[in-house]
């Protein structure tokens, strides 16, 4: 047991060493390279011995860093309960239909504004991204009340998976719908939202991100204790007095809140609550959430940042969308789940 700890040490030893790496490298790195000790000075509250980099740093890369840092945190989070809550490697935070909600919520805006009213919402600056945040927002949250209300009356976790899962093909078909009949510009927008990013987030609305992703993280960490008995089986915790009904709701509720804010300020974001659980298993080699949960927080605002970083590297035409890095990650860690799986299964045939 004491060589375990130690290695679970170690493990956030790492852990926290790679984040505070990749939180500066973030900083400094780009199109524009700022050396370590400007970072520092700047962040201290002085000043940059150049002008642009304290703008650089103060306006566009600090804040970009703590959104990537707080959508992977959050979307780690979902992503561990909704595989605990279902037993299921390969659920992750949207696989309820939650991001879909915030997607018909953003179409919605983009597409039919277009069509019925002639505006393009790209036009209207500020006001145009914070209507495309509150309908992303707004959407998901329609999503999450619905999926609450079938689990208050649905007992298999296996039914309300499918039913999440039915939802996010209803309003992806709704979706595709309005983008048949909109402007090519109007779909143009759509599809770039739909590639994510953690750019577009000004300090103005972390000032409501932040908050709301440290609400829901508190709340998985409050969750870890029934979480651990929901892992041995639902029987096996109600025998232990633990009110299955009520632990789902706040499992959905926690993972839809971090899902929805996370998706209406940065678009949906792939792989990232689906991957970061494997890695932090297989690194810690343990199923109690205990240590996995604020494990979890940790890798996957490490990987945040490390996909935000490919993104940004100098070289390329801009800033790549973040799907494309998380996608060429998460894809290999999702496929040597599916092919350990298989393999276990032929081993107990």
């Amino acid at each position: 047991m004491e060589q375990k700890r130690m290695k679970w040490i170690v493990g956030f030893g790492v852990l926290v060493s790679a984040l505070l790496i990749f939180f500066f490298l973030n900083i400094g790195l780009g199109s524009i390279r700022i050396p370590f000790g400007e970072i520092l000075s700047v962040l201290g509250g002085g000043e940059a011995s150049r002008s642009s980099w304290n703008t650089i740093i103060l306006n566009t890369r600090l804040p970009q860093t703590i959104t990537a840092l707080l959508a992977g945190a959050g979307l780690a989070v979902g992503g561990l309960q909704m595989q605990t809550l279902f037993r299921n490697p390969l659920a992750g935070p949207s696989i309820l239909g939650i991001s879909s909600g915030a997607g018909l919520g953003v179409a919605m805006v983009i597409l039919l504004t277009g069509n019925f009213l002639g505006i393009s919402i790209s036009s209207l600056g500020l006001l145009g991204h914070l209507t495309v945040v509150s309908a992303a927002f707004i959407g998901a949250m329609m999503i999450l009340l619905l999926i609450v209300l079938f689990a208050r009356t649905l007992k298999d976790n296996t039914i309300l998976l499918i039913v999440g899962i039915m939802v996010g093909y209803a309003a992806s078909s709704i979706i595709g719908v309005m983008k048949f009949y909109s402007p090519k510009e109007d779909v143009h927008a759509y599809v770039i939202w739909g590639l994510g990013s953690f750019a577009n987030v000004s300090w103005e609305l972390l000032g409501v991100m932040i908050p709301v992703v440290l609400i829901g993280l508190i709340g998985g960490l409050l969750l870890v204790k029934p979480l651990n008995v929901l892992i041995l089986g639902e029987s096996y915790a109600e025998n232990l007095g633990v009110n299955i009904q009520r632990t789902r709701l706040l499992i959905l509720c926690c993972t839809g809140l971090l899902t929805a804010v996370i998706t209406a300020f940065c678009g949906p974001i792939a792989f990232l609550g689906l991957a970061v659980p494997h890695l932090t298993k297989g690194l810690f080699r343990t199923n109690d959430q205990k240590i996995l949960m604020p494990a979890v927080i940790l890798a996957g605002s490490v990987l945040a940042l490390f996909c935000n970083l490919i993104a940004r590297m100098p070289g390329f035409d801009g800033a790549l969308p973040i799907n494309v890095v998380t996608g060429m990650i998460g894809a290999p860690i999702v496929i040597s789940v599916i092919i350990k799986r298989r393999r276990l299964s032929g081993l107990n045939a």
